[in-house]
């Protein structure tokens, strides 16, 4: 029997987002990403300690998609302190499928399918005035 899924419009999620979050430490991390038309990805994380000085800096780099209400990415690279590593594409920790929770113009709500933890990240706006 087939499960009734809402269906995503991919278009939505072209564009840049972000989130911010602090840890139970009081390490505040804050996450941009960038997904594009044809399929590419780039994220990057910056963790603050409590003073506000980068603790690290991460980018990964890869695919992505969307399929009704799954969204799912695939890491093939990552830059680390400014040296670029690849993936192992054999390491499963590289493939993340997620259920949407909500996507609309300005935020996009997801939920891991393995490990249940939910992520919201917001559009960036880089017109003033543009919603």
């Amino acid at each position: 029997m087939p499960v009734n899924r809402l269906i995503y419009d991919r278009e939505l999620l072209f564009g840049r987002w972000y989130s911010e979050s602090i840890d139970v430490q009081g390490h505040k991390t804050i996450e941009y990403a960038q997904l594009s038309v044809e399929g590419t990805f780039e994220f990057s994380f910056v963790s603050f300690d409590d003073k506000g000085d980068v603790i690290e800096q991460v980018t990964e780099f890869g695919d992505w998609g969307l399929v009704a209400d799954i969204h799912f990415t695939l890491t093939k690279s990552e830059m680390v302190e400014q040296e670029h590593y690849a993936a192992d594409l054999n390491n499963a920790d590289n493939y993340h499928a997620y259920q949407v929770l909500k996507l609309d113009s300005h935020t996009f709500q997801y939920q891991h399918i393995v490990t249940e933890e939910i992520y919201t990240l917001h559009r960036i706006v880089d017109v003033v005035g543009h919603c």
